[in-house]
């Protein structure tokens, strides 16, 4: 990969709670309790907007494993950005 993912974001109208996401990196996704994925952040925040990564919970973010989670999703909802805000996926 060249290059490195610095935002994220999840599309909540596109999500269908599919959970393949958790499934593939539940140290950054979970599901809702509207069964939609949201984002974990440091001090126990939830989001769906888009973060940088630098806020997510877990200490070092591995890109590859963050792809796989987004290109695992039937709905293609969760989005992948570079440094520059250029969308690296889908």
């Amino acid at each position: 990969m060249a290059s490195k993912i610095k935002y994220l974001m999840v599309d909540r109208e596109l999500c269908i709670g599919a959970a393949s996401c958790v499934a593939v990196y539940p140290e950054v996704f979970q599901m809702d309790d509207e069964n939609k994925a949201v984002i974990l952040q440091k001090g126990d925040l939830k989001t769906s907007e888009k973060t940088d990564v630098d806020l997510l919970e877990v200490s070092a973010v591995d890109d590859d494993t963050l792809m796989l989670a987004a290109q695992s999703c039937p709905t293609l909802a969760i989005y992948l950005y570079d440094e520059a805000g250029t969308q690296m996926y889908p």
